[in-house]
């Protein structure tokens, strides 16, 4: 296995989870699986493919041809008031949530 039972376990800490040993073992033999999975993309030549930002592309000339490629329009929020007075502990404009660096 390329990932350790160390390994996860200091994932689980950095992300402040509490795994049971099954878990553990389950994640361990998942990130192993993926880490193959990505081995195997690294044998594949891609030296003749160029880089793209967008599996989606316009072509040339059809400006339609994905509507969902829509240009970025910014617009003002209208409701974080609403929300922030919702909130427990709320410092305008932000959530004030627990410290949890020092763990």
């Amino acid at each position: 296995m390329k990932i350790s039972r160390e390994d996860v376990l200091r994932v689980a800490e950095l992300a402040h989870l509490e795994l049971t040993p099954a878990e553990v073992d389950t994640y361990q033999a998942q990130l192993d699986q993926i880490l193959g999975y990505v081995d195997k993309l690294k044998e594949v030549d891609v030296a003749k493919v160029e880089p793209m930002s967008q599996v989606l592309f316009k072509s040339a000339g059809s400006q339609d041809a994905h509507p969902e490629l829509r240009e970025d329009v910014v617009h003002p929020c209208t409701m974080a008031e609403a929300i922030l007075a919702q909130a427990p502990d709320a410092a305008k404009p932000f959530f004030r949530v627990p410290r949890v660096i020092e763990r």
